[in-house]
């Protein structure tokens, strides 16, 4: 375990979600993040400053969307400099998306961006919530022997396991074990220490050079989960839809949909038309491969790009950047299927 550097400052940006209620007797509310420490008297026990900043209004998890990450990267961004690490607190229902989202969005990231949240507010009898933050903050404040911070890009601590944020995706809605990290192992642990796995860690980028965010996201994606009964119309509105730019098919198994001509028709006239079609699996655990099946080697005829064992939410995340970085939709293409932040296997 790596002991708290003791001139280390963290942040903790609260966005909204469970782990920030309290109960005033009349119902479930939002405490005052400043006053954190009468909440969580653990804290007081670390040697390092702890600051925070509460988004105003507070947003429920269900409500989140791209501008949110926008915030957050800016935020970011703005105290770079002045904290060593970053701990967001948030709801979990679409946390696998933000962490995912701002992995990409944080370009030259040398800190530690850890995502957190709770199943039970924090003033809960039996909360799971503050184990989760105090570990979240040992996390964003962990250094190694030479001082580098020991996990320097984005993450998702929950249930005593740190997972990288774009791989993980919420398997269980009552659950204290609620994220899963399916294609990727944990990056740490935690039981009496927190054992890092720093071989699979992502490193820092050498040199000083400044973070980098990129905020411009182009939102015009639309995903299809292929499931049996699937009608020609449904298909036709979605991957040839007016305003789509792009097309998540969410396939069976390996990469696989329909082998019938009318699907593979439409999925041709997409291609035609120059939308972008990333192929994911609907699987939790496994990867695409569309050189297996015939269904899927139709669909890679068909101009589908194989999103290997990436998540829905890092795929969607993935394509926001990319398309609000790239006009060119070729070459969006070519780079949805390299490797950009961890995010799919090589």
């Amino acid at each position: 375990m790596t002991g708290q550097n003791t001139k280390s400052a963290i942040l903790i940006i609260y966005t909204g979600g469970t782990i920030g209620m309290k109960d005033d007797g009349k119902g479930l509310v939002p405490f005052d993040f400043a006053g954190i420490l009468d909440e969580v008297p653990e804290l007081r026990k670390f040697t390092l400053r702890i600051d925070s900043y509460t988004f105003d209004p507070l947003i429920d998890s269900s409500d989140v969307e791209p501008s949110l990450w926008v915030k957050l990267a800016e935020l970011i961004k703005e105290r770079y400099d002045a904290y060593d690490g970053f701990v967001v607190l948030h709801g979990t229902d679409t946390m696998a998306y933000s962490a995912s989202a701002l992995s990409f969005m944080l370009d030259g990231l040398g800190k530690p961006v850890v995502f957190t949240g709770s199943q039970l507010p924090v003033g809960a009898l039996r909360t799971d919530g503050k184990e989760n933050l105090v570990s979240a903050i040992e996390v964003a404040a962990a250094r190694d022997a030479e001082g580098h911070p020991m996990v320097p890009e984005v993450s998702v601590y929950f249930n005593s396991q740190l997972l990288r944020g774009n791989r993980t995706t919420k398997v269980n809605a009552t659950s204290f074990d609620a994220f899963l990290s399916p294609n990727y192992p944990p990056l740490a642990e935690a039981g009496i220490n927190i054992r890092y796995r720093s071989e699979i860690i992502r490193k820092a980028p050498s040199g000083d050079a400044p973070l980098q965010i990129s905020t411009a996201l182009d939102t015009r994606v639309a995903i299809l989960k292929i499931h049996p009964g699937i009608t020609e119309q449904v298909a036709r509105n979605i991957l040839l839809g007016d305003g789509i730019r792009a097309v998540i098919l969410e396939t069976y198994g390996s990469g696989n949909a329909i082998s019938k001509p009318w699907f593979t028709d439409i999925v041709r006239e997409a291609d035609r038309r120059g939308k972008i079609l990333l192929n994911v699996t609907q699987c939790n655990a496994g990867e695409v491969d569309m050189d297996l099946y015939a269904t899927g080697k139709a669909l890679k005829a068909a101009g589908v790009i194989s999103g290997k064992d990436i998540t829905t939410e890092a795929g969607l995340g993935k394509l926001f950047h990319l398309m609000g970085k790239y006009a060119d939709n070729e070459q969006v293409k070519r780079l949805l299927g390299q490797d950009l932040k961890g995010e799919i296997s090589k």
